[in-house]
């Protein structure tokens, strides 16, 4: 029985509005602002906070950009534009901001090192850039991670794409995700498009780096909610749920509250 039978987009749509407009309201906030990548995370997001009737604003912060992403970016930006009169957008070009940090720092021990810390370092200049334009506008950042990336691998940058004022689609699975963007009617070449963080300027995907699709890594959160082992299993199963098991453990810094060092009373 496929897992996903029972999902009532159409209640969750209304349901997931619903919040984001009493959040708004609660918080005082004019609207929301969201980075678009080009990627189906996004693009829902992005409706979603349409659909409460508040402004939203779409912002797109290319740095080395695949083209691919940037025109899917744009593709449905003007489909969300032409769909609701509450949506606009914005472009920062935040190329020549990286370009000039890399060269006021240095070099990593390893290349890998050093590509992988500059990735981050590219999510967290937008993430900068997403709060400058919430600032001026008194909008709320809306973040764009799944229930998958946020909760089960945590495949996102601390304090970069993960650093957000409200997450309305974490408790979606990267399935949901899709079922709801094709119920809204987003642009087919994002409902097809291969999963990319968009961090290295090429169109690598997510299965590229984490070696495990999402449906794989579904399945496999799901097994360890179930408090099944890597000894349940063999073959190919077992290779994603150790894949699982490992993104999950080494990032768990990212899930968990910021450590605090709390000082005993009698020292105080």
């Amino acid at each position: 029985m496929d897992i996903h039978s029972k999902f009532q987009a159409q209640a969750i749509n209304d349901y997931i509005v619903g919040w984001l407009r009493d959040y708004a309201g609660n918080a005082k906030a004019k609207g929301f602002v969201v980075g678009i990548s080009g990627g189906i995370d996004s693009a829902l997001t992005s409706t979603l906070c349409a659909q409460t009737g508040l402004p939203v604003l779409c912002l797109e912060m290319p740095i080395h950009q695949h083209e691919s992403h940037v025109s899917r970016a744009k593709e449905h930006i003007n489909w969300l534009k032409a769909q609701y009169s509450n949506a606009a957008s914005a472009e920062v070009d935040l190329t020549s901001t990286f370009v000039h940090f890399t060269g006021q720092v240095p070099q990593a021990a390893t290349q890998a090192l050093t590509d992988h810390t500059l990735a981050n370092t590219r999510s967290r200049l937008r993430m900068i850039a997403l709060y400058y334009y919430g600032g001026i506008n008194g909008y709320l950042v809306a973040g764009t991670g799944n229930k998958v990336e946020d909760f089960g691998v945590g495949f996102y940058t601390k304090y970069g794409d993960g650093g957000v004022d409200i997450s309305p689609i974490a408790d979606l699975t990267k399935t949901e995700v899709r079922i709801l963007a094709r119920h809204l009617g987003i642009t087919n070449s994002i409902l097809v498009a291969k999963p990319s963080d968009g961090l290295f300027g090429d169109d690598r995907s997510d299965e590229d780096q984490i070696g495990a699709s999402y449906e794989e890594l579904e399945w496999a959160m799901q097994q360890a909610e179930f408090g099944k082992t890597t000894n349940d299993f063999e073959g190919r199963e077992k290779e994603v749920f150790d894949i699982y098991k490992r993104f999950n453990t080494n990032n768990q810094h990212k899930m968990q509250p910021i450590p605090i060092c709390t000082i005993p009373l009698n020292l105080t």
